[in-house]
């Protein structure tokens, strides 16, 4: 068995087997989806590693079983009891195992299980259900991997159409990912336009059948739908797409929206929301729930008119909209001193203050949302990628310091 040359702590996922040479699929699987963040375990000395992996980047514990391992099965069903008792979720994979050795196992606390070898999308698919789905730790054994979480609400709203704030939302959720990929905190992504959100296609994701049964259904709804309804891109950020079908924007009440959105609080630190651009019934209800809520805008007479309607409704409903921060795409450059001082008469009749400046970003952000990757994928040194960076750098400092000084 090759050990693979990744760092212990930024290790994610055990794939434990007697010999994982019997499995190449899977090892094919976890080399695609997490690129250098596994490391192979053989399963005699497993129990000592998960044990030593607690505290560092250790999440999941994948273990491999076959028919061979059926003449020394309590080997297997120790390692799970273990992995399980040290906070980490386990995903069963089985080769030719008889029903009754897998029940065992599946009993002695397995989170999941899939055949060997895994259909198309099911090692992705378990992967981000998993680390979705909360689980209360035991008074004796409180792990960092198991902590219910109270991640902070950051929705990303669009004055008109077409000014980017569906790219804001991939981008910024994406490059928060990113920052996290060293750390026990965790991304996702909520697409709310059910009517026509964009969020797929911007990261090349398919639409689940789930999602409409999440958002039809809400006196379901719980940790275990959600995690359901959730896909993942590249292993590191949680999303929730837009229904396959276009869905009237009322048919989910705002104390269902609550209750989805802290379901996401509790099991991710940041939770990012692209909203419709229509101010529904349940608008009020995310604005109140959020830390920050990104207004996206453009320098245009459009832009303008539909940002004091916008304003007039927020004050009208008596709505914390000191909570917004408004964001210019395409602002003018250091040089285009006539769009600055538009720019700024823009600010001065809306009575606001433009926080953010979003540069051109050029025809490579249309690129990269045709292609279905964020701009740090295919476009890394783009102006527009290196402010969306900063923004996100910010807000990820901020949520390290605060829970540093809560800590002390």
């Amino acid at each position: 068995m090759g050990l693979l040359k990744v760092k212990a702590d930024e290790v994610e996922v055990f794939a434990i087997a007697r010999n994982i040479d019997e499995f190449p699929a899977l090892v094919d699987d976890l080399n695609r989806e997490l690129s250098g963040r596994w490391a192979p375990m053989a399963l005699k000395s497993s129990e000592a590693a998960i044990k030593g992996g607690v505290g560092t980047d250790l999440e999941i514990a994948i273990v491999a079983v076959s028919a061979e391992d059926e003449v020394d099965l309590p080997s297997a069903v120790k390692v799970v009891q273990t992995a399980r008792d040290h906070g980490l979720k386990v995903l069963l994979v089985a080769k030719d195992v008889s029903p009754t050795a897998l029940h065992q196992l599946l009993r002695v606390g397995a989170d999941d299980f899939a055949p060997y070898p895994l259909p198309d999308g099911a090692l992705n698919s378990a992967i981000t259900k998993m680390r979705a789905t909360y689980r209360e730790p035991t008074a004796e054994n409180k792990t960092g991997n198991d902590r219910k979480r109270n991640g902070i609400v950051i929705p990303v709203y669009a004055v008109a159409g077409g000014v980017g704030a569906s790219t804001f939302a991939v981008n910024m959720a994406w490059e928060l990912a990113l920052l996290t990929k060293k750390t026990d905190k965790r991304v996702c992504l909520l697409d709310f336009n059910f009517q026509f959100g964009s969020v797929s296609t911007y990261l090349d994701l398919p639409r689940r059948e789930a999602i409409y049964e999440l958002i039809s259904d809400p006196t379901a709804m719980d940790h275990h739908t959600m995690s359901q309804a959730l896909t993942s891109y590249k292993t590191r950020l949680a999303v929730l797409t837009a229904p396959m079908d276009a869905l009237p924007l009322d048919i989910i009440a705002p104390e269902d929206i609550a209750k989805m959105i802290e379901i996401a609080q509790a099991s991710y630190d940041f939770v990012v929301i692209d909203m419709p651009q229509a101010l529904v019934h349940w608008f009020d209800q995310v604005l109140k729930m959020s830390e920050t809520f990104f207004a996206v805008m453009e320098v245009d007479m459009r832009s303008a008119q539909n940002c004091l309607r916008f304003l007039r409704a927020l004050k009208s409903e008596d709505l914390p909209y000191d909570k917004v921060q408004f964001a210019l795409n395409r602002a003018p450059g250091f040089t285009d001193l006539n769009g600055k001082a538009r720019a700024k008469r823009l600010a001065e009749s809306l009575g606001v203050e433009i926080n953010i400046m979003l540069p051109d970003g050029g025809k490579s952000v249309a690129s990269a949302c045709d292609e279905g990757s964020p701009l740090a994928e295919s476009a890394p040194k783009n102006p527009l990628r290196r402010e969306f960076k900063s923004i996100s750098q910010t807000i990820f400092d901020a949520v390290v310091a605060e829970k540093a000084a809560v800590a002390q």
